[in-house]
């Protein structure tokens, strides 16, 4: 099956390492991906708390241009929405539309002006829900040539893939990530923070609210012994890695720790060149990761 791949933004700038190694962990399972040709902007920034038409419409579009490029035999299209926020605006969005309400029928009517049409045939999904549910966990052992032996990791998922809608994991205590680290021969660490919220924007508006809300994560994963914490959110990911040094002079005790996409750990796992998984742009040293990597 070919899976449609809608980047955002996020995946083109500052989360550009969760594309590269998305990408190379994809190719290395054989799974075809097409990138989502003229997409736009999800409209995250400015969802409900600013203009929830405009933040509607421009998610519309990019689900309508996927039912133009990718029918299936049944009619539907796959759309792999790696990024957080794209994904759960668009499945926002998508519920909008399907709802038939005032705000449905303004902004079918804008798609059709603007030469587009959405049928509703579009299913939005995951990176996580398609490695666990289509790839399977028994494929993807098959590709781990370094096992990850005596890595403790913690699994951080964030607030927006399971909620509110958990359409492939638990809403406050997910386990798709942990499954697949176990896979990777690695240990995932139970810990209670794995859903909970890292800030998003705080960091930067209420720095000293969301820098607080990430000290608390990395803190507690510390605390619970992991080597590194992986996500699958290009803003929690930059939030827990680019701030530590903020972090650290309002918590000194905190020691550095690794923040990785979780496709990056299935890279190292799979024994992919570190450059195809963006492992240079790491701004907190991996040491213990390599060691674990190479003990394999």
């Amino acid at each position: 099956m070919t899976y449609l791949y809608f980047p955002g933004c996020s995946l083109k700038g500052t989360g550009r390492a969760y594309e590269e190694s998305l990408l190379a962990v994809f190719r290395a399972l054989r799974i075809p991906l097409v990138e989502l040709a003229d997409w736009n902007c999800c409209g995250a920034t400015t969802y409900m708390s600013i203009d929830e038409h405009q933040s509607c419409a421009l998610a519309a579009r990019n689900l309508a241009l996927a039912e133009q490029q990718s029918p299936t035999a049944d009619g539907t299209t796959q759309l792999i929405a790696p990024c957080s926020a794209c994904y759960l605006v668009l499945l926002k969005a998508q519920r909008c539309l399907a709802s038939a309400g005032s705000l449905s029928q303004e902004i079918l009517r804008a798609l059709q002006e603007g030469g587009h049409r959405y049928q509703g045939r579009v299913r939005i999904r995951h990176p996580l829900d398609v490695l666990a549910n289509d790839v399977g966990l028994k494929e993807i052992a098959r590709h781990v040539r370094q096992p990850l032996r005596g890595l403790r990791v913690a699994c951080y998922y964030g607030c927006q893939i399971v909620r509110p809608f958990a359409s492939f994991d638990h809403p406050h205590y997910p386990t798709t990530m942990d499954e697949l680290v176990r896979t990777l021969g690695a240990e995932p660490v139970d810990w209670p923070l794995k859903s909970h919220c890292c800030g998003g924007s705080l960091t930067g508006t209420i720095p000293e609210v969301g820098l607080r809300l990430n000290y608390l994560l990395l803190h507690e994963a510390q605390r619970r012994g992991a080597d590194v914490v992986i996500t699958a959110c290009p803003l929690c990911q930059f939030n827990l890695e680019a701030y530590q040094d903020q972090i650290r002079r309002r918590y000194p005790a905190l020691a550095p720790m690794p923040v990785l996409y979780f496709t990056q750990l299935m890279g190292l796992a799979m024994g992919l060149p570190a450059r195809e998984l963006g492992l240079q742009r790491l701004m907190v040293p991996m040491e213990k990761l390599a060691v674990a990597s190479v003990r394999g």
